[in-house]
């Protein structure tokens, strides 16, 4: 583990990964994982945001989480799919591009 994790583990009188919430444990994965590499690729950018996508809608189906503060969450969850989306798109359009050639292969 990371020497800052392992820091805040200490602060907040955390002794084990194992005793996080599932939502706590996606946060310290996600962070484990960035702080673990030495260069960040776009693979791990885009892994990044679909775990804060996870975790805004588990929050969104909280019933104890108030109204309002599910609707603060709503730009944040823009940003990050609109985040995944760019990241795909590249391969969206290669698939496309592919099945057109294959198309005119064929005709």
């Amino acid at each position: 583990m990371h020497t800052l994790l392992t820091r805040l583990f200490e602060k907040r009188g955390i002794k084990d990964a194992n005793d996080l919430s599932e939502e706590e444990k996606v946060w310290f994965d996600s962070r484990q994982a960035i702080l673990s590499k030495e260069k960040l690729e776009i693979e791990d950018i885009k892994n990044f945001c679909l775990n804060q996508l996870s975790v805004i809608e588990s929050k969104w189906s909280d019933y104890n989480i108030d109204k309002d503060k599910k609707a603060e969450l709503l730009p944040y969850y823009t940003v990050y799919k609109a985040l995944v989306r760019a990241f795909d798109s590249p391969q969206q359009a290669r698939q496309a591009l592919e099945q057109e050639l294959n198309q005119l292969l064929k005709g």
